[in-house]
């Protein structure tokens, strides 16, 4: 049996769907996947929460996974996603600096299937207040997409996500989805939306795009080019 590569997610620690996500998606892989915890609890746009991705606070979480020798990081948060991109941008550029591990992140890796997608038209559904939720529409509007359109449900507190339930979360994919989009995202890691958006994406014929789902890809497609490179 060939040894595999080690993935390391930083999750926030609020968050309980991830890690059920990758016994789910790993059970047959040889690679492996590690979790560091970034101490996030709430969402709001006040400094108190916005210190909880303090750029120190996120290379440390990142730094005590090399302490397990992992092959690729990822930042399993969709918190760049109000943050503004380049904060995550940043944030791979410092590890790439400071630590030398392949790394990227849960928004980055949802905005790549955007452009493999071909998408202009979105729809984002998220968890969040109005000012949060807004903010992520301000943000992919300046990526020079249309305005998104969307839904939130007006939460702050993270531990609160992962107990919406999927038929809320369908409903409000079916309800985006009058708007004909061409790609719905599910914007927060915390929501249980990974079977929402394998099942409705076959009915609907919309690419949805599940955050949590997204983490655990962008490490699989991390680990398959250090493969290819070492060929």
């Amino acid at each position: 049996m060939s040894l595999g590569k080690r993935i390391g997610i930083v999750i926030p620690s609020s968050n309980v769907v991830i890690e059920p996500l990758v016994a789910q998606h790993f059970c047959k892989s040889d690679d492996t996947v590690h979790f560091s915890r970034l101490g996030v609890v709430e969402i709001k746009l006040d400094a108190e929460s916005l210190a909880q991705f303090e750029m120190g606070e996120q290379l440390s979480a990142a730094q005590k996974l090399c302490d397990a020798r992992v092959d690729a990081i990822v930042w399993g948060g969709t918190s760049a996603s109000w943050l503004g991109i380049g904060h995550d941008e940043e944030y791979c550029r410092l590890i790439g600096e400071k630590i030398g591990v392949p790394t990227t992140t849960c928004v980055l890796e949802m905005n790549r299937k955007l452009v493999s997608l071909g998408a202009r038209r979105i729809a984002i559904i998220t968890p969040y207040t109005d000012d949060i939720h807004n903010r992520i529409l301000d943000n992919y509007e300046k990526l020079a997409f249309p305005r998104p359109t969307g839904q939130n449900l007006g939460g702050t507190l993270s531990n609160d996500f992962a107990s919406i339930s999927p038929s809320t979360l369908e409903d409000m994919v079916w309800s985006v989805a009058k708007e004909s989009p061409d790609v719905i995202m599910i914007m927060c890691t915390n929501l249980r939306g990974a079977a929402v958006a394998k099942n409705l994406s076959k009915q609907l014929g919309i690419p949805i795009i599940d955050s949590a789902v997204t983490t655990l890809q962008a490490g699989s497609r991390l680990i398959s080019e250090i493969n290819r490179l070492s060929l």
